[in-house]
């Protein structure tokens, strides 16, 4: 038999499919030749003389590929049913379709034997169905109210774009550094940075925005970037008191198409890969690295009630953790309705796959994992000893040259900081903004934990011989009060989401400094400047790798929300008027950034001993209390710490840091350097310019001791 077929002719088409055709009008050109094609590689590839298309569904015994002229053509051009012999290798169904720009818009259709109670099989023979290997995509009919009903949604529905190939990403184009010792990260939105009307940008909100702010970035001396979610999301997926307001999903972890750059965040769709790389490449060429937040526990298709998307009409069976009694219900470990089967051999290929495409073509330079314990389920979602896909996730050789780094625990309870497997997983430290947070509002009792997590968490990562780059440090990200609100607000004030503030986390561990909200009163402002300085300094003092959310530096404020993932609006967005507003805040961050990046004793990924360093007569780091070498372990009303850190090159100076956080003044004695004289680097109750000095610009303290003011920190350095 010929490898090459002809589309059936529209007689063989049942009703519905001749009325589509109808509907365009009389057809000016013949269908498109079509040829058996091949099941590698998934999704559509162009190539010479056509595209050829690959999906997966093991159970499906019938098959159409729908092919439009556009994202809101009423009707396909063609619809090609495949047939199983020709167009079928194993569980992949695949066809080649001569002549077939790139650009063209296409959904599948499948129908099979489904038993939903017993097997979770589902088919949804009306339904037009996404591509999960799209690597670009159109939401402009997407409606997901309609998608959740059992009927047609022709009209109403996600299609993906059949992308221009990219070359892999050239090595003048990729990123030199691959670890993350001496990174400072910077976790923002790519909407959100530019959508304000203050950014003046040419295409707010979108990628090109974002490049077009690379010479902030480089200002402010981050290294890394870490982007929320741009893996194509639903922005429609809220619960629907949200959605009667207007309001839809910003921060994007709602994914439906993992291989596709988010189409809102594009000019033209069908271009998103490009677009996506341009912003990387530009980012590349200032020294900063791409780290993308990613979603591969859940995705947008929810639960019973969600929509349909593509996994559940392709195979639900396998992509979704199951009911096993009534395989009905999904179980939900992520509070997001679904969860990924990641240990599903299949699943695990297409997670692994997607990583390093994002990888080799399109430039990225590492991944955070949103909820990662979930990648710990294996069957009915019980937790495995050795699961496979964090292990297959480092051993490939692709992704084992970028940093990985897990948010290790899920919403149904289970907590890995310190214990996600692998080898050289990073993670989100949670104990690390706890007990720092704790520490500055004034809680005693806390120094020796608090000089744990300044020195690299050795208590969580050193047993199995992980580094102090495993923990990556933070004190506020995305979710949760932004650090101005943290010293602004004892309550969160999420109203605006239509959750009748029940959403959110009621546990932030702040102090509002003794005005709940805005206030007049210059001395609580002032001491909210001070705190804010606070935990940003014991950030970059602390070794493993620091986290800072975009606007902190320049102490944005959400009014108080703290789960803003609905608010596309001007309470989330940067507002680059605060550059100017709160200049003395951009400042000091600038230069606190750039005092971390000079001492490598702060950025080294080794921990500290408190053993003498070769060839100097003092220890690698020495702790003191209100006296010198006696720090107070065992008060429980403990709320100063200080230690001196010894440099780690000639280059380079001893430091001493002062921690005040109890309520009374401190005249804190300073260690003799022999030969050298302290000179002050930092001191929080100053007012800018005077709370932090370049090198050049410091000043030597010549007496023994420092006044340190309550709640506040000083940093010195000693030279010649």
């Amino acid at each position: 038999m010929s490898s090459q077929t002809k589309a059936r002719s529209p007689s063989t088409r049942n009703a519905d499919e001749t009325d589509l055709i109808s509907a365009i009008g009389h057809k000016t050109s013949p269908p498109h030749t079509i040829q058996s094609g091949s099941r590698f590689p998934p999704g559509a590839t162009a190539g010479a003389g056509g595209v050829n298309f690959c999906i997966f569904s093991q159970y499906a015994s019938r098959v159409d590929l729908l092919l439009y002229a556009s994202a809101d053509s009423l009707a396909p051009f063609q619809i090609i049913p495949l047939d199983s012999e020709q167009n079928r290798s194993f569980f992949f169904w695949h066809v080649f379709v001569e002549g077939l720009p790139a650009g063209t818009y296409y959904t599948w259709r499948m129908d099979g034997a489904g038993d939903t109670a017993t097997t979770g099989r589902r088919f949804y023979p009306e339904k037009e169905l996404l591509d999960p290997w799209a690597r670009a995509v159109s939401d402009a009919l997407w409606d997901r109210g309609l998608a959740r009903t059992e009927q047609d949604s022709r009209s109403n529905r996600l299609r993906a774009i059949v992308a221009e190939p990219l070359p892999r990403a050239t090595s003048a184009s990729h990123w030199k550094q691959v670890s993350l010792e001496g990174a400072v990260i910077y976790e923002l939105h790519v909407g959100g940075f530019t959508r304000h009307p203050s950014a003046a940008v040419g295409h707010p909100g979108s990628f090109a925005a974002l490049k077009e702010k690379i010479p902030y970035l480089q200002a402010l001396g981050v290294t890394h970037v870490e982007l929320l979610p741009v893996m194509a999301f639903d922005t429609q997926d809220v619960p629907p008191g949200v959605a009667e307001r207007g309001l839809h999903n910003y921060w994007g972890y709602s994914t439906h198409s993992f291989w596709a750059p988010h189409p809102g965040y594009c000019i033209d769709p069908a271009r998103a890969a490009q677009e996506f790389r341009d912003l990387v490449d530009g980012l590349h060429a200032a020294d900063i690295g791409v780290l993308l937040d990613v979603v591969f526990n859940h995705t947008a298709e929810g639960g019973e009630a969600g929509p349909v998307i593509h996994f559940r009409g392709l195979a639900n069976d396998i992509i979704y953790h199951l009911d096993a009694i009534d395989q009905r219900r999904y179980l939900d470990f992520t509070g997001c309705g679904n969860t990924v089967n990641c240990n599903h051999p299949l699943v695990t290929a297409f997670i692994v796959h997607c990583l390093e495409y994002w990888v080799e073509v399109l430039g990225v330079d590492g991944f955070r994992f949103d909820l990662a314990s979930v990648f710990v389920r294996g069957d009915n979602g019980v937790p495995l000893a050795n699961p496979p896909l964090p292990w297959v996730i480092e051993s490939s050789h692709i992704l084992s040259r970028v940093p990985m780094i897990a948010e290790a625990w899920d919403a149904a309870g289970l907590y890995q900081v310190g214990a996600f497997p692998g080898m050289a997983w990073s993670e989100w430290n949670g104990r690390y903004r706890d007990v720092m947070r704790r520490f500055v509002r004034g809680d005693p009792g806390l120094i020796g934990e608090v000089a744990t997590r300044i020195t690299g968490s050795a208590d969580l990562y050193a047993d199995d011989k992980r580094k102090p780059v495993s923990s990556i440090n933070f004190i506020t990200c995305h979710d949760g009060f932004t650090l101005y609100d943290w010293v602004s607000y004892n309550t969160k004030h999420n109203e605006a989401n239509g959750e009748d503030n029940r959403d959110g986390s009621n546990d932030n561990l702040s102090w509002n400094c003794g005005v709940e909200g805005e206030t007049g009163d210059s001395a609580v402002n002032a001491l909210r400047i001070r705190q804010a300085k606070n935990l940003l300094t014991l950030l970059m003092l602390s070794r493993g790798v620091p986290m800072l959310l975009a606007g902190d530096e320049v102490l944005r404020t959400q009014r108080g929300n703290n789960n803003a993932y609905c608010q596309d609006n001007a309470l989330s967005w940067f507002d680059w008027r605060f550059t100017e507003r709160n200049a003395g805040m951009l400042r000091y961050t600038r230069e606190l950034i750039a005092l971390r990046r000079r001492h490598p004793s702060l950025t080294s990924d080794r921990f500290f001993t408190g053993a003498p360093l070769p060839g100097r007569d003092m220890p690698d780091i020495a702790w003191h209390g209100v006296r010198l070498n006696k720090p107070s372990w065992h008060d429980p009303q403990a709320r100063l710490l200080a230690y001196t850190i010894a440099a780690l090159r000639d280059d380079e100076e001893d430091l001493h840091v002062i921690l005040n956080m109890s309520d009374q003044s401190v005249e804190a004695p300073l260690p003799l350097m022999r030969g050298r004289r302290w000179h002050l680097a930092l001191d929080t109750v100053q007012s800018s310019p005077a709370d932090i000095f370049a090198r050049e610009r410091q000043q030597p303290v010549v007496a023994r001791v420092y006044p340190v003011a309550p709640r506040s920190v000083v940093v010195l350095e000693a030279r010649a």
